[in-house]
């Protein structure tokens, strides 16, 4: 089936978080979360390595809405339910769809952090990747010296599977690192 035919719910629920499709608009209050958490940010990502632009940061979130309706990849914003405060971006990326594979990345807005949002929202889109998805499998891949994420799919029961020794290059490009891939089938 070609999975642009698949009826995917745009949004869904935790207990406290709701998680949903990048819209219009958002670009301010990513960047502003971007800003506020790049000096964290920058030992894990690429894009972190630089000062986010509000205008650039608002045209990725488009291409990214825009790639979710193509199914090529799923990326969604995380929002406290009680303040409607941004507390992060996440998604499912790297679709296989014959396999039904998928990868989840993320990170948090550094002000949000310690209060159990992340784990909770990779929990609510471990789960949606399943029931909605019908995911035979989610991979979370971790930087081995990022000791903060690999606590999230240790935490939530993801098998540590292996490491994949100088696999990629750190944020900024100058070492290569290993990677620890985590994942969890049905």
């Amino acid at each position: 089936m070609n999975p642009v035919l698949l009826d995917i719910p745009t949004q869904f629920e935790t207990e406290r978080l709701l998680i949903r499709v990048p819209r219009p608009g958002d670009g301010r209050v990513v960047c502003e979360a971007m800003k506020a958490s790049l000096k964290e940010l920058q030992p894990w990502l690429p894009f972190a390595q630089q000062e986010p632009v509000e205008e650039e940061v608002e045209a990725n979130l488009r291409n990214a809405y825009a790639r979710f309706v193509q199914r090529e990849d799923m990326r969604l914003l995380i929002f406290d339910k009680a303040s409607g405060q941004f507390v992060g971006s996440s998604g499912l990326h790297n679709p296989n769809w014959n396999v039904r594979k998928f990868e989840i990345g993320y990170w948090i807005d550094t002000r949000q952090s310690g209060k159990g949002y992340m784990t909770e929202a990779v929990q609510g889109i471990t789960v949606f990747a399943f029931t909605e998805l019908l995911a035979r499998r989610v991979e979370i891949r971790v930087d081995a010296l990022n000791e903060r994420s690999q606590a999230i799919p240790m935490r939530l029961g993801y098998w540590h599977e292996g490491t994949l020794r100088n696999e990629d290059l750190s944020a900024d490009g100058s070492r290569v690192r290993d990677t620890y891939i985590f994942a969890m089938i049905p």
